[in-house]
């Protein structure tokens, strides 16, 4: 097996383009930047999540050592499209996989290495099978919730009341929760864009705990030396003072300090992904419940309910930040009716003897 090459394994290829290398860092080296060094600075200046960051880079990593570790820059569509094909064909990875591997080395060549790819539509597709969500019914939704406390009771609550992602939910912000209009808002969700949800009642007591004893932990990083947050964008920049702000620390922040990958700053960052996971794991075992059951569960059961108490689908739509409707419209064939709230002829039978049939024992 090839292992993936080091960033210092992949230097730019002779005659190849190289873009230029900011002043700041120009003195220092006459070296210029390794290629994954490059599409890390282009995918910071093109403001991608750090998750987005990894999984970009990882997928560069894996093209180059399909191609036996030539540079990108000496290959092209048709080298795009055998990678590419290869996922789908011998590793059967799903659809959204090889879409994200398409998209990395989209980036790569048109961001990175300043060239245009011609179509790769001729590529093997992975296929998309057709599959409808888990849902769980209130009761089972009861029994679930029943199994948390704490924190992850607090952000299931969020997830199934609200109908937030799993990320959504991580990196919410004070100042995004609106105790006086029972409202969250969710910043950049996906799609980057923002939308205004609903804050459960039955949340709003422990939520107002829980931020007070986080305020408290606030004000303890401040005293001693730390309590900058993470903030979007150029804002640190911008308003310097605002990242020691309570309104833009994390409403679920990590039990310890951490280095940030980027900076190298040490600060607090919100709590891991994988927390809530495992709780809800363990919960749905603790519940007996025989669906396989994750956070995004909560999601699903929250858009199939509001369905099924006569709400709009307009309205999920916009609850659930969807852009087309036609998304939202899934959650019609799980409903407990069918997707036309069609009632099955058997059960309009006054009984099994109306047709002969005769109950079993």
């Amino acid at each position: 097996m090839i292992e993936p090459p080091s960033d210092d394994d992949v230097s730019a290829p002779h005659g190849a383009h190289t873009p230029a290398v900011p002043a700041a860092t120009a003195g220092r080296s006459s070296n210029p930047p390794r290629l994954l060094d490059q599409v890390r600075r282009a995918l910071r200046v093109h403001r991608y999540s750090y998750r987005t960051e990894q999984a970009y880079v990882s997928w560069v990593r894996r093209y180059i050592v399909f191609h036996r570790r030539r540079h990108p820059a000496e290959l092209g569509a048709e080298s795009i499209r055998t990678f590419l094909s290869a996922l789908a064909v011998e590793h059967h990875v799903a659809a959204s996989t090889q879409n994200q591997a398409l998209a990395a080395l989209l980036f790569l060549y048109r961001k990175v290495l300043h060239r245009e790819i011609e179509s790769v539509e001729d590529l093997v597709r992975a296929k998309r099978p057709r599959r409808l969500p888990v849902v769980l019914t209130r009761a089972e939704v009861g029994n679930l919730l029943g199994q948390l406390e704490g924190v992850p009771w607090i952000m299931a609550m969020l997830l199934y009341g609200g109908g937030l992602r799993l990320m959504e939910c991580h990196r919410l912000r004070i100042k995004d929760v609106d105790f006086e209009r029972r409202e969250i808002v969710v910043r950049e969700g996906k799609g980057g864009g923002d939308r205004v949800t609903m804050l459960p009642m039955r949340v709003i007591e422990p939520l107002r705990r829980h931020l007070r004893s986080v305020h408290a932990a606030h004000r303890r990083d401040l005293a001693a030396g730390f309590g900058r947050v993470l903030l979007p964008d150029a804002l640190a920049r911008k308003w310097p003072k605002a990242e020691r702000e309570w309104t833009w620390q994390w409403v679920f922040p990590s039990a310890k300090l951490a280095i940030d990958p980027r900076s190298g700053t040490r600060r607090r960052h919100h709590v891991h992904a994988s927390v809530l996971q495992r709780a809800i794991q363990l919960a749905a075992r603790a519940a007996g419940l025989r669906k396989p059951v994750g956070p995004h569960t909560l999601r699903h059961s929250f858009a199939t309910h509001l369905l099924e108490g006569g709400y709009d689908i307009r309205t999920v739509q916009e609850l659930l930040g969807h852009r087309d409707v036609g998304t939202t419209m899934i959650y019609t064939h799980v409903l407990n009716r069918g997707a036309r709230a069609v009632e099955s002829p058997a059960d309009r039978l006054a009984t099994l003897a109306a047709i002969g049939a005769t109950p079993p024992a």
